[in-house]
């Protein structure tokens, strides 16, 4: 029995809805270049909102990247149309997609509209555990019919910005919630120790509308944009922050990187097939002190 990517005529089309959540969204190129290397004629759409769409910028496995609405996915007349995402509005932008294949996750609401329902990650890897981000999205593509393999790192493109005259570490200091955001005055007492005499340069940097005025004494990008950030990274010695996207950023351009983790699950959300480091809290993330993180970078090889 012809395997789904089988059936998919020379060229076809295909949209992969993803449509937000940073991590997510740079977890999915493992997937994308899986499904490139199984049939490199196809041709690979990613549905996203527009914040997230430099994360595929320069990807030579996605040939458009697509708004998420009924009129740009149906343009592109895809064969096939993978949802990742899961939500309501993935659910009825991939109903109304026009693919002759519609595929989903079967936990996923609204799975009576998918043709192929993709059954969980570990029936398809044969394993019974928690299973990462990046294997739980590759798992979809190997049910599709892609051959089995080593499921790669996420990848991202950009040129790094020109060298300040001295290594930089990127620190990522916010987060989505308090008890995923490490304290202010660790990270600046880590960021001392960095500085020190033949040591590297502490960069803070922070999304629209997250506040870095805690940390003026060092570099700092308020409001920093998603291609900002990548240009950032691209250049970059070490990453330290807490559990966010930017780690997951850091973690697809090959970086050391040091994550703190609060609330979030590290076997799901760990940094992906880089050298790594995970510091989790006992009972609350302030449960971690300076001197873990600087144990952790000496762990790194990280002069600290």
């Amino acid at each position: 029995m012809k395997n789904v990517l089988q059936t998919l005529p020379g060229g076809a089309r295909v949209a992969v809805v993803r449509l937000r959540s940073l991590g997510d969204s740079v977890l999915s190129t493992p997937a994308l270049e899986i499904l490139k290397r199984a049939r490199p004629d196809l041709k690979i759409a990613v549905v996203v909102e527009d914040r997230f769409a430099p994360i595929y910028e320069g990807n030579p496995d996605v040939d458009a990247v697509l708004a998420p609405s009924i009129r740009a996915v149906s343009s592109w007349r895809p064969q096939l149309c993978l949802n990742l995402h899961g939500g309501t509005r993935s659910a009825i932008l991939t109903a109304l997609s026009g693919a002759r294949i519609r595929a989903g996750f079967a936990f996923f609401r609204y799975s009576f509209l998918y043709h192929v329902r993709i059954p969980r990650a570990q029936e398809i890897l044969g394993v019974e555990r928690t299973v990462h981000t990046a294997e739980h999205l590759a798992s979809a593509v190997f049910y599709l019919g892609a051959a089995r393999m080593e499921i790669p790192r996420a990848r991202l493109f950009a040129s790094p910005a020109p060298p300040p005259g001295r290594p930089y570490a990127v620190i990522h200091p916010v987060a989505s919630r308090p008890d995923k955001t490490w304290p202010a005055s660790r990270f600046l007492a880590v960021a001392r120790h960095l500085k020190e005499p033949g040591g590297m340069e502490p960069v803070f940097i922070a999304g629209p509308g997250e506040d870095l005025g805690a940390f003026s004494e060092f570099r700092t990008v308020p409001g920093a944009s998603l291609s900002e950030v990548k240009t950032l990274l691209a250049g970059a010695t070490l990453f330290l922050g807490n559990d966010s996207g930017p780690a997951h950023m850091a973690a697809a351009f090959g970086l050391p990187v040091l994550v703190i983790y609060g609330a979030s699950d590290p076997v799901v959300w760990a940094p992906w097939k880089t050298e790594s480091q995970v510091l989790v809290g006992e009972g609350s993330i302030e449960s971690i002190q300076v001197d873990d993180a600087l144990a952790a970078l000496g762990r790194l090889r990280v002069a600290a």
